[in-house]
């Protein structure tokens, strides 16, 4: 009687002495990764401005909204506008507002005054950073003008008054979770800055005398 052949189990190939196992390409690995950092410092970068572009126009965080004109009517609803001023500790000014607060209706413009002054012998420049409090009345209180959109520069011993206009926008009345806010705080806040580059004139091209 015979025995029935046993199935036979596949044997995994013994790879042959001398071929190459395939391997992936360090270089490309490198340029892979080199790609992926940099697009993450890019991606960190850009996302400075775009979030600053993003609270001015949502008013997140507490940053004030910027308006070209006044609104169109003033409602009977009242509030306290507090000015809060602070340096950082390496810039040499004093900064001061020179009124504490001011009561105003919504819709209505006013105009108040800060004080800087340069305390130290060289010229210096400064920017400044604001918010409000509480944070979501910022949707709500815009600046026609102010010195905060632009850096200042002070010569030595130089004192300059900087006006800021602004209003409480009359829309804050239609919302209901800020209805029992009777106090509004404008804080800024000025940092160093660096000199501004002054763009070099092109120079005017060479004019030939023409010949006779």
């Amino acid at each position: 009687m015979s025995t029935p052949d046993r199935a036979k189990t596949p044997q995994a190939e013994t790879p042959q002495a001398g071929t190459p196992k395939p391997k992936a390409s360090n270089g490309l690995i490198a340029i892979c990764c080199l790609a992926f950092v940099a697009s993450m410092v890019g991606a960190a970068y850009a996302s400075v401005p775009l979030y600053t572009l993003f609270c001015k126009v949502t008013g997140f965080g507490g940053t004030t909204r910027v308006a070209e004109a006044a609104p169109a009517q003033t409602i009977d609803r009242s509030f306290e506008v507090r000015f809060d001023s602070n340096i950082n500790p390496a810039l040499p000014w004093k900064f001061e507002p020179e009124q504490r607060s001011v009561t105003v209706k919504a819709g209505e413009v006013r105009t108040i005054y800060y004080r800087i002054t340069n305390l130290s012998n060289q010229t210096t420049w400064a920017s400044a950073a604001y918010n409000v409090t509480p944070q979501e009345t910022g949707a709500y209180f815009s600046k026609i003008q102010c010195f905060c959109f632009t850096s200042q520069s002070l010569a030595p011993g130089e004192s300059r008054e900087l006006p800021v206009v602004f209003f409480v926008d009359p829309a804050i009345d239609k919302v209901d979770y800020l209805r029992g806010v009777k106090t509004i705080t404008l804080s800024y806040t000025y940092y160093p800055a660096k000199q501004p580059v002054t763009p070099v004139a092109a120079a005017e091209p060479a004019t030939t005398k023409p010949q006779l």
